[in-house]
């Protein structure tokens, strides 16, 4: 069932990204270029935020190992 569903969740991103490519007509090289420039930003960002995450769970645990 989990598979059906991931199914059909990825059949809906797909019709919204060629709905949005189709809406944006001559725009499109631009707006791909900003969806994927703001989606690398976050997975950066967030990437960023658990590496601090984890030095900083390190870094308490041997703190306490003293």
């Amino acid at each position: 069932m989990r598979h059906v569903i991931k199914m059909v969740a990825l059949g809906l991103i797909l019709a919204f990204a060629l709905l949005l490519a189709v809406v944006a007509g001559d725009y499109a090289p631009w707006y791909f270029a900003w969806l994927v420039g703001t989606t690398m930003i976050v997975l950066i960002a967030a990437s960023g935020a658990v590496l601090f995450e984890t030095q900083d769970a390190a870094r308490d645990r041997r703190r306490d190992n003293l």
